[in-house]
């Protein structure tokens, strides 16, 4: 099992649609940057620091699953509770829990992989095995 990092954000009014609900892409926002900040929490340079030291420029997802439970609005505070659900081999499942008090807002699985740049063209990626450290860090 991981660890769990939590994130909190107070929503504004511009992270709401005209009926004064959170506008459901803010959550996707939110829930990327809470996945940087897990491995920020855990010891893990920011991806630009890593890209220099071995190449890694990130976790792109790949796929994403979220349950919309409750609304929020502006002036509310909200946690993002993340941890890492499961690790394969070369991707791994990040959970993200997001609470209200003891509201459950929303609650979302995201399947991400670690990335580098193609040598010969930088602007293509590819996916890497999970590094060893990065996962001791994180568990």
């Amino acid at each position: 099992m991981s660890k769990t990092t939590t994130m909190h954000v107070e929503i504004r009014f511009g992270d709401c649609d005209p009926a004064g609900i959170v506008f459901f892409p803010r959550y996707h926002r939110w829930m990327d940057a809470a996945s940087l900040h897990f491995f920020i929490s855990n010891g893990v340079p920011p991806w630009h620091v890593l890209e220099h030291e071995n190449g890694i420029i990130g976790t792109p997802l790949l796929e994403h699953h979220a349950r919309f439970v409750k609304s929020a609005t502006y002036g509310e505070k909200i946690m993002i509770s993340t941890c890492i659900q499961e690790w394969r081999p070369k991707v791994f499942l990040q959970k993200h829990v997001v609470t209200r008090g003891d509201d459950l807002i929303c609650e979302s699985v995201e399947t991400r992989i670690f990335c580098k740049r193609d040598p010969a063209d930088r602007r293509r990626i590819y996916g890497i095995p999970v590094p060893e450290d990065i996962r001791k860090l994180c568990e």
